[in-house]
C-alpha cells in the first residue's frame, strides 16, 4: 500500500507528523483519523483500518497530536481544544492536497475530539467513533492522585500506562468544560458508534448518550469482549470491516472504470498482515472479503482458504448456469444449493505412483416440480458451467513482475 508522509501546521504552528495511506489505484474518497488519548497514529488498531479503508479505494490520513510521537510542540501545553483545531487543520491540509476529507474517525478522546471537530470541516459526509467518551473530562479519572499536584503546580507528570507524560491545568480545566451535546446533535452526518460492552476505560453507556444525543443516520454496534485499545487484532479486523462496510452507504467512493481487456475489473490481493497470511481482496474495486488460512496451518482463520475460493467458485458458477437455463426454459426450478468439496488424490493414470491431482466433488440439490428427464438435463447443464470447464481443461496462467514502486515517500 503505498505511504506518503508529510508534516502540516498544527492549531500553535508547531508541524504536526502526518501519513497518508493511499489506494493502489485512483482515490475514491478520503477520511481523517484521530488517535486516542496519548496514543499516536501508528497504533495496531489505526493502522489496520487504515489499511482496510484504502483498500477500498479510500485514502486514510492519521497524525500525531501536537506534542505526541513524531510532531512538533509540548503536550503539557495542549488541550481538548487545541486536539479539536489540530484536526481542523488537518482537514485543511488534505483539502489543500485536494483530498478534502468526507469521512473523520475518532479513537477514544480522538473520538470526542471528532464530534467536536465535524461541524468545521464541511467536507464531511461521515462520522466514526470508536470508544468515545460522552463527556471527555472523563478522560482526568486516569490522572488518580496527579490532579491535585497539576492544581497546585500548574503541571504535573502523569502515568498512563507504561508512558509518563506532564498534563497541564488548562488541559484539566479545558477537557472538564467540554460539553458535546450541541455539537452531536447538530452534526447533519450519518454517525457510526462502535463500543466495547467490557471497556474498562470509558464505559458502554458513554457509547448510549452519544447515540441518544444524536439524530438519524446513525448505526450503534458493539465491539463484543474488545479493549479500550482493540489491541488484539482480530478486533481490530471487525472493526474495520464494520466501518468499510458501513461508510460506503453514506459516501460515494468513486471507482475507476475496469481496463481494456479486463471487463470484470482487476482482482487486487494485498497483504493484510505480513506476520501471518491474511489477504484484503478486492475485486473490481467494489467487492471486499478477506483470504486466510486455517491457524493450524499458520494462519489466523480470518477468511477462507485459496481453494475454499476455488470450490466457491464452482458452486457459485454451477447454480448460475442451472438457474439461466431453466429460467430459458420456463423449468418450474425452485430453488438451487450446491455442495463443493476439495480433496487431493492418487491420480490412476499417473506416471509416479506418488502424483496427486485435485478433486472437487459437487453434489447439487434441485427443488421444485421437474420430471426426471428435466432433473437429468440439468445435471449435464451443470458440466457446462465456464469454470467447471476451466478447471476441467485447465487456463493459461500469464505472470508479469512489475517495477518494484517505493512503499514510502518523503515528502
Amino acid at each position: 500500500m503505498p505511504t506518503e508522509r508529510f508534516t502540516f501546521a498544527g492549531h500553535d504552528g508547531s508541524q504536526l507528523a502526518a501519513r497518508l495511506d493511499l489506494p493502489e489505484g485512483p482515490v475514491g474518497a478520503t477520511a481523517l483519523m484521530a488517535h486516542c488519548f496519548t496514543c499516536g497514529k501508528d497504533i495496531p488498531a489505526a493502522r489496520r483500518i487504515a489499511t482496510r479503508l484504502a483498500s477500498m479505494g479510500i485514502a486514510v490520513l492519521r497524525f500525531d497530536f501536537t506534542g505526541l510521537g513524531h510532531s512538533e510542540g509540548e503536550f503539557e501545553n495542549t488541550s481538548f481544544t487545541s486536539n479539536v483545531d489540530d484536526l481542523v487543520s488537518a482537514g485543511q491540509a488534505l483539502a489543500d492536497r485536494g483530498l478534502a476529507p468526507q469521512i473523520i474517525i475518532g479513537h477514544s478522546l480522538g473520538g470526542a475530539a471528532v464530534l467536536r471537530a465535524a461541524g468545521s470541516i464541511a467536507s464531511l459526509r461521515a462520522v466514526v467513533t470508536i470508544g468515545a467518551p460522552f463527556d471527555p473530562g472523563h478522560v482526568t479519572h486516569n490522572f488518580g492522585g496527579a490532579l491535585d499536584d497539576i492544581a497546585r503546580d500548574g503541571v504535573a507528570e502523569v502515568q498512563l500506562g507504561p508512558r509518563k507524560l506532564r498534563i497541564g491545568q488548562a488541559f484539566v480545566e479545558d477537557v472538564a468544560g467540554a460539553k458535546l451535546q450541541d455539537a452531536i446533535a447538530g452534526l447533519n452526518h450519518a454517525l457510526l458508534v462502535l463500543h466495547a460492552p467490557r471497556d474498562e476505560t470509558v464505559g458502554i453507556e458513554n457509547a448510549t448518550r452519544i447515540f441518544t444525543a444524536a439524530k438519524h443516520p446513525k448505526s450503534f454496534v458493539t465491539l463484543d469482549d474488545a479493549d479500550h485499545l482493540i489491541t488484539r487484532p482480530s478486533d481490530a479486523e471487525y472493526a474495520a470491516d464494520v466501518i468499510g462496510a458501513w461508510v460506503t452507504r453514506y459516501v460515494d467512493v468513486t471507482r475507476p472504470a475496469p481496463p481494456i481487456g479486463a471487463p470484470e475489473g482487476v482482482t487486487r490481493v494485498t497483504e493484510a498482515d505480513p506476520n501471518g497470511f491474511a489477504q484484503d481482496i478486492v475485486a473490481g474495486g467494489i467487492h471486499h472479503i478477506r483470504a486466510d488460512e486455517p491457524v493450524a496451518y499458520g494462519g489466523t482463520n480470518l477468511g477462507m482458504t485459496p481453494y475454499q475460493f476455488l470450490a466457491a467458485s464452482l458452486g457459485a458458477c454451477t447454480s448460475m448456469t442451472l438457474r439461466m437455463y431453466a429460467r430459458r426454459k420456463k423449468w418450474p426450478l425452485q430453488h438451487v444449493s450446491v455442495d463443493v468439496t476439495h480433496d487431493r488424490m492418487h491420480a490412476q493414470d499417473a506416471p509416479s505412483a506418488s502424483e496427486r491431482i485435485d478433486r472437487f466433488r459437487r453434489m447439487i440439490t434441485l427443488k421444485g416440480p421437474l420430471t426426471d428427464e428435466q432433473r437429468d438435463r440439468l445435471l449435464e447443464i451443470a458440466d457446462r458451467c465456464p469454470v467447471h470447464r476451466t478447471l476441467e481443461t485447465g487456463a493459461s496462467v500469464e505472470t508479469v513482475l512489475l517495477a518494484d514502486d517505493p512503499v514510502t515517500q518523503e515528502v
